[in-house]
């Protein structure tokens, strides 16, 4: 593959570069610091400059609010934005999930109305999958829904559903069939979060902030015009939505070497600059390696869709890979901070290297590692789709729901 740009992908990234130089926000990670307000007001302000200027999801069409751009020319975008992806993190579940599925299984009306004020940033979305008693195995998912004429009437619960409390939307997995071989009983729909029986309660994490919630469906009255594919074939929607997860995962978060060298540049061991010491740069190297590998696949994936084909498991290697090392750097800078190392800072703790930006990563970096699926499911996928190893034995996956054994 050539990875030098055409003179027509050159002209692009001058674009970018220029657009980005003159209206880039000046002095946002301040503004981020003030909490979560002052935070999503920025982010949508730039999403909206940005669509505003046809810089929003410019690789949707443009009917729908993109700019008809080539998936070469997003990824000239995402590398030129660098650490500015952060202001449109607020929006990511949205763009990359719920709008790409909607893409698939919305109707004409339904793209039109919903997938511009999605790029815009006008409209949240959120992504209501995991359940308390299911774990990574979404397909255990106990949310019900029952036909009641033109409506569908949703009860139970979700967890760790990102940016629920300020989302106007979301996309939804329920549980229509409970005699069915529980892949075969499902129904996606999409919902408004401000329908009458939702209740969103914030989960405080590790890190203290609160992007988790659990997300609770009493009686929730969702139109059948809402639902996304077939009735029973909600497993197969779901799919579409975890891949693109998966593979947006593995080209948002980026990682933080920059950072990191700017840090340990100002470090000594043994008296010496600590970038001089031989196993501090072999450790480096490492990184530097793993996340040129990471880079190099997905683009392996953009040309692969640029093809017209559909994403693969490789976004499960990018996934494995960046969360990972997301953890495994964090922890390296804190071992090599010394005792500034057990300092997180909120911004207060003048003390604390970095204003606790390490352990900040750190403490949020076991949620990368479930989120999109855990280490232990893209390892499954890897090993029978990629390595065509034999399957894990699943004695119930043929089975009636109500019959499979659950201690719920």
């Amino acid at each position: 593959m050539n990875f030098n740009d055409s003179p027509a992908e050159a002209a692009f990234r001058q674009s970018v570069r220029e657009w980005l130089s003159a209206n880039a926000p000046q002095n946002w990670k301040e503004e981020f610091k003030k909490g979560l307000s002052p935070a999503l007001a920025l982010g949508k302000a730039w999403q909206a400059k940005r669509a505003a200027a046809g810089w929003a999801c410019i690789h949707w069409p443009q009917k729908y609010g993109g700019r008809g751009a080539s998936l070469i020319e997003q990824a000239i975008w995402e590398q030129e934005e660098g650490e500015l992806a952060r202001l449109s993190g607020f929006f990511f579940i949205g763009q990359q999930m719920a709008g790409t599925t909607l893409m698939v299984y919305a109707t004409e009306e339904q793209k039109k109305r919903y997938l511009p004020p999605m790029a815009s940033g006008e409209e949240v979305w959120c992504q209501l999958f995991s359940e308390p008693g299911a774990g990574s195995d979404l397909a255990g998912l106990r949310t019900k829904a029952v036909r009641d004429g033109d409506d569908w009437i949703i009860n139970g619960q979700k967890i760790w559903t990102s940016g629920a409390h300020y989302s106007d939307y979301g996309i939804l997995v329920t549980r229509s069939d409970f005699n069915a071989p529980k892949h075969l009983g499902l129904t996606y729909f999409f919902v408004d979060m401000k329908s009458p029986g939702i209740e969103v309660k914030p989960i405080k994490q590790i890190n203290g902030n609160a992007d988790f919630n659990e997300v609770y469906f009493n009686d929730v009255r969702i139109p059948d015009t809402q639902r996304l594919g077939r009735e029973g074939e909600g497993w197969k929607v779901a799919l579409t939505t975890l891949m693109n997860e998966r593979a947006g995962i593995g080209t948002f978060y980026k990682s933080n070497f920059k950072q990191m060298l700017a840090e340990l540049g100002n470090m000594t061991i043994d008296g010496k600059p600590a970038l001089e010491d031989k196993a501090l740069r072999a450790q480096m190297a490492d990184f530097y390696v793993s996340m040129s590998g990471v880079r190099n696949i997905n683009f392996r994936m953009m040309s692969d869709l640029s093809k017209g084909k559909h994403s693969g498991p490789e976004s499960s290697v990018s996934k494995l890979i960046i969360a990972k090392q997301q953890q495994d750097e964090a922890a390296f800078m804190m071992d090599m901070q010394n005792y500034a190392g057990i300092l997180a800072a909120t911004g207060d703790d003048e003390d604390a290297s970095q204003q606790g930006y390490f352990q900040q990563w750190f403490f949020s970096s076991p949620a990368l590692r479930i989120a999109g699926g855990s280490d232990e499911i893209l390892r499954n996928i890897l090993a029978e789709r990629v390595l065509k190893l034999p399957a894990d034995i699943r004695v119930d996956k043929d089975l009636p729901f109500t019959e499979i054994p659950s201690g719920v």
